[in-house]
């Protein structure tokens, strides 16, 4: 019996066969191209210098000469140095007044300016205005506002007859002065972020709520309030984030005086590394820090997971 011919295949047909790969390759490679330099970047300005100052953590280095490697001594260290607990103090604080105060003074206004109000758009810019400026601007505007002698601040206390206050030359004041700048300009972000999210609360559920006989408080706090909820878990864990690492304005300000009043943690890293040249020092700091915020992170994102938004039932009961 004859054997079957093997089969062929035509030359068109396997042109056909391979042309997806070498689009698909050709395809890679042009993505690869458009990407590696911001891969290069990222890597080169976020990876190593993590991985870095990592390894420089367990270090004595003054970023001159050879370091020299001392395990976990400069976390032993934190953990005795009063100047690093100051700064913790401090940081704390300065995170409890501003993150609750932004967020609650923030919704207050949004919930004001969601009405139908004349110029409202030019409100929500002027109360948005601050918090686009930078902190280096803010820490001159207001350097010059709370200036102890010719600021414009004692001149408006002496007009309704308060006496001179110190701000930021005075211990005790000076930590209060700079929550009272952050929240003025960080409350505008809580404001828009807010606004956006009034705008997704049912009508429906609102309208309903006032036809059961619900009031205006009854209303914000079983529809509009629950409705809020997965914002305002994102606000506390942003503020949070940017109250922890505030240092520009400190800088600007007070750099950490009087008297260590306003010496925060982040400026505590930059004063170790830069200032006084125990970069290992700072860096183990640094990573305190980071530690700090992870956890900050970890919580409220388990936080967010068990509260969810429950609007109640029965608003108007």
């Amino acid at each position: 019996m004859p054997r079957p011919a093997p089969l062929t295949v035509a030359p068109d047909a396997r042109r056909t066969a391979a042309s997806p790969r070498r689009r698909t390759r050709r395809e890679s490679a042009t993505a690869w191209a458009f990407v590696s330099p911001s891969v290069v970047v990222i890597v080169g300005l976020s990876v190593v210098p993590v991985l870095w100052s990592l390894m420089l953590s367990f270090q004595s280095s003054d970023l001159l000469t050879p370091s020299r490697w001392v395990g976990l001594d400069n976390y032993h260290q934190l953990s005795d140095d009063p100047r690093f607990a100051q700064a913790v103090r401090n940081t704390l604080l300065y995170t409890a007044l501003y993150v609750p105060l932004s967020i609650v003074l923030g919704l207050v206004l949004a919930l004001a300016l969601n009405r139908r109000l004349r110029f409202t758009g030019l409100y929500r810019t002027l109360f948005f205005v601050p918090f686009v400026m930078s902190a280096t601007s803010q820490g001159v505007l207001f350097s010059f506002i709370f200036d102890p002698e010719f600021g414009a601040a004692n001149s408006l206390l002496h007009r309704i007859g308060i006496g001179s206050q110190g701000f930021f030359a005075d211990p005790s004041q000076a930590l209060l002065s700079l929550v009272a700048v952050s929240v003025w300009s960080g409350t505008g972000f809580c404001v828009v972020i807010y606004l956006a999210a009034l705008q997704g609360v049912p009508k429906e559920l609102t309208e309903a709520a006032r036809l059961d006989g619900a009031g205006h408080r009854q209303v914000l706090g079983h529809v509009t309030l629950p409705h809020l909820a997965p914002v305002s878990v994102f606000l506390v864990l942003w503020q949070t984030i940017n109250a922890l690492q505030v240092f520009d304005l400190v800088y600007v300000t007070t750099k950490g005086g009087p008297l260590g009043a306003t010496t925060v943690i982040v400026y505590f890293i930059w004063e170790q590394a830069f200032k006084n040249f125990t970069a290992g020092y700072g860096a183990a700091a640094a990573y305190v820090l980071a530690v700090a915020l992870l956890l900050a992170a970890v919580g409220l994102r388990l936080a967010r997971r068990g509260g969810g938004v429950r609007p109640a039932r029965g608003a108007g009961a």
